[in-house]
């Protein structure tokens, strides 16, 4: 959602944004919307107060004895005619805040151009990827020695699920237990168990409804599949008026994530990178306009520890204007090595959305001494994609036996054991 004040008197950047977004300008189209709902609510008023000054002089003729027939009629016209301008006037209001929720978030301004992930800019390297001395695996090959089962996944659901048993199903249970005690105990977020069903105004206030529907999973009651944490997690704050002294809110959750993944038909058909059901770490900071983007560069940290405590490689990717999600300002990508494939695949999407879903959900703070209150601003990231960091182990540790081993901060979380063997 945008700022309508700020639209008007800044068109020009507002249409800027979306042009480096590859979108037509919209600026224009929106505040002709605006314009023409003013002059309705200026006619509106004038009508009102004609009707009220008429009323009275009904009353002071009536007192005379003076005849009011052709008042009463004038106040009968005027009052249809209101009447008729309060059902436009909402028209014209529901049609303004459609326009203003369909165009997405103003890009910050050091947000690099460029029309799709070919224009990212490599922000930072971590870590050399290993040397083998053999050649090695994806993780699917790997995996099927291991306890991943595709076969048996599909025969239950279909394609894009995956079905973990024995020691693979531990390493993720692992998995989320080291990111929670990392995320709450030495980075200060507090654990949330939320629902994983959520109705509409959740979504429409994180920005997924209504443009992504096609991307979700609903159910016949009307509820939505979470696609992540982001949605409960966002809007918890969602309609409050939080004190300043509060922020930042620093939240986090392990949460299973639902993507019907519509526009993937084709891509990664193979293993688990894409999948409908996926369980992540998900980060949700709620802050101030003043403290967004050092929370921003905070929050991506948090989340690259994950990585280096697993001693995986990794880079992290500054988003250029055509690949940044719809309701972020900035976002970071980060990319783990996965030596199966030989490339780099995000593991982790670090965003500020600045107001942009904080005005679409009412979330507002109330600054110390001010009567007044401001939107606040909100972050979202992945601490990590659970799966995803799954498929890194097994491709970065993999032995020549198909065996893996198990880097030292998850063997407490493994009962000891630090490597995984093949079942057969």
């Amino acid at each position: 959602m945008h700022d309508l004040r700020w639209l008007r008197e800044n068109a020009a950047a507002f249409d800027r944004s979306l042009a480096r977004r590859g979108l037509p300008p919209a600026a224009s189209a929106i505040l002709a919307v605006d314009e023409e709902r003013r002059a309705l609510e200026t006619r509106l008023q004038e009508q009102q107060a004609e009707r009220n000054r008429i009323s009275r002089e009904i009353g002071e003729r009536k007192r005379k004895g003076e005849p009011v027939d052709e008042l009463l009629a004038r106040v009968a016209a005027l009052k249809d005619e209101v009447k008729t301008g309060e059902e436009h006037l909402r028209e014209l209001q529901a049609r303004l805040e459609q326009l203003l929720a369909s165009y997405p978030a103003v890009l910050a301004e050091d947000v690099p151009d460029g029309p799709d992930e070919r224009a990212n800019r490599v922000v930072r390297v971590v870590g050399r990827p290993r040397a083998f001395s053999f050649s090695p695996k994806p993780h699917d090959e790997l995996g099927a020695r291991l306890g991943m089962d595709f076969e048996r996944a599909a025969k239950l659901s279909g394609a894009r699920f995956v079905l973990l048993r024995g020691q693979l199903a531990r390493l993720e249970r692992a998995l989320a237990a080291f990111m929670l005690d990392l995320q709450t105990k030495e980075h200060g977020y507090l654990e949330v168990s939320p629902p994983y069903l959520v109705r509409d105004p959740a979504l429409f206030g994180t920005g997924q409804l209504p443009k992504f529907a096609a991307d979700l999973f609903r159910t016949d009651s009307g509820h939505w599949l979470i696609p992540t944490a982001e949605v409960p997690l966002t809007n918890l704050v969602a309609d409050e008026i939080l004190a300043e002294a509060d922020l930042p809110l620093r939240f986090t959750a392990c949460t299973p994530c639902f993507r019907s993944e519509a526009g993937a038909a084709g891509k990664d058909t193979r293993g688990m990178i894409r999948q409908h059901q996926f369980l992540k770490v998900e980060l949700v900071s709620i802050t101030t306009p003043e403290q967004s983007a050092a929370e921003h560069e905070r929050m991506t940290a948090c989340a690259e520890e994950v990585l280096k405590r697993l001693e995986l490689p990794y880079r992290v990717v500054l988003l250029c204007s055509g690949d940044t999600g719809f309701a972020s300002t900035k976002t970071y990508d980060i990319e783990v090595w996965l030596p199966g494939q030989g490339v780099y695949r995000e593991i982790s999407s670090c965003s500020n959305c600045g107001d942009f879903q904080a005005r679409r959900m009412g979330a507002r703070y109330r600054p110390e001494g001010s009567k007044t209150t401001r939107f606040v601003h909100t972050l979202n990231g992945s601490g990590l994609a659970i799966g995803r960091t799954l498929i890194a182990l097994l491709e970065n540790f993999q032995e020549a036996d198909g065996s893996v081993r198990l880097p030292g901060a998850l063997v407490p979380y493994m009962d000891g054991i630090d490597r995984l063997e093949p079942e057969d």
